[in-house]
């Protein structure tokens, strides 16, 4: 008889077990960075493998800004994304259980940093931040860490001001994302900006990954006509995470979907990673405290 209730106790938790047959659908979420097509056009591997490994209809959204993909998240319209190390801190201080980071993008060399990196026109005459005293500088995206958070941070630690308009820069302009900021100093529209890269590999090659190397990649920008003029410290690479509330068996199979890519195929990882890595890795969310913890403070002292 207890064999028998032992048995019936484990069916029952079984079949309570929620899995991928209890999902209608799933929702990936593309932070900006470049223009929605081509972030939708980089993806369209990951949805297809998704929609395979799931069997039910997968679909890409690529809001305007990041605050779409964060609320997306924190509302449960959106299931999966790759958000900046920021992004992860507003949706993590937000709701602590919305979702949960699995992975994160690995450089070549196997690190999982990467740069806020300065830039401006070569012609410019500008190099360093202090040639870009009472001109106009760009950033990204409020949500974006390597586009707003850490330079916002560190700069004013170099100057001895603020970030406002009219204190060090001339004016600060927020471009709408990377690409945004790289295009608009590559035509002269502001004096200077910041956007991310892997640090990585040459500079005329926009690094090994990240938004210099997306812009080179489809011919918005040469490298020859910019120069970096700041780079950042080191800064934690943002997490692949996954709603919290989503089936086991769903979280399992997409995580081991995304770690598998690299090696699955080449040319998708490439798309989707923003250049060349070596693939996703494990990644916990203690590796984002101290991320998380600055942004705390800013959001606590209103800047």
């Amino acid at each position: 008889m207890k064999n028998l209730l032992a048995i019936l106790a484990a069916t029952t938790a079984l079949a309570g077990a929620a899995t991928a047959g209890d999902i209608t659908g799933f929702n990936i979420g593309l932070l900006g960075g470049e223009n929605a097509q081509d972030r939708l056009n980089s993806n369209e591997c990951l949805r297809t493998y998704a929609e395979e490994e799931l069997g039910v209809p997968v679909k890409l959204f690529a809001p305007a800004d990041y605050d779409g993909v964060i609320q997306g998240l924190l509302g449960g319209t959106i299931d999966m994304a790759w958000l900046g190390a920021s992004g992860y801190a507003k949706t993590y201080l937000t709701d602590p259980e919305a979702v949960e980071p699995v992975l994160v993008k690995a450089n070549l060399d196997g690190s999982y940093t990467y740069y806020s990196i300065g830039f401006a026109r070569k012609d410019s005459g500008i190099t360093s931040l202090a040639d870009v005293k009472g001109k106009s500088f760009g950033f990204g995206d409020p949500n974006s860490t390597s586009g707003y958070l850490i330079p916002s941070v560190e700069i004013p630690k170099i100057t001895g001001h603020s970030m406002k308009s009219g204190e060090y820069f001339g004016e600060v302009k927020f471009t709408g994302g990377h690409e945004q900021t790289i295009v608009a100093v590559n035509n002269g529209d502001i004096n200077a900006g910041v956007t991310w890269a892997d640090g990585q590999g040459n500079w005329e090659d926009g690094f090994n990954s990240g938004a210099l190397r997306k812009a080179v990649d489809a011919g918005l920008v040469d490298m020859n006509d910019l120069v970096e003029i700041w780079r950042s410290k080191p800064i934690p690479e943002g997490p692949v995470v996954v709603r919290k509330a989503l089936p086991a068996d769903v979280k399992e199979r997409m995580t081991a979907l995304v770690a598998g890519l690299k090696e699955k195929d080449p040319d998708c990882a490439y798309g989707v990673a923003a250049g060349d890595t070596a693939g996703f890795v494990p990644i916990t969310h203690a590796y984002y405290e101290t991320i998380i913890e600055v942004r705390r403070q800013k959001i606590e002292s209103g800047s």
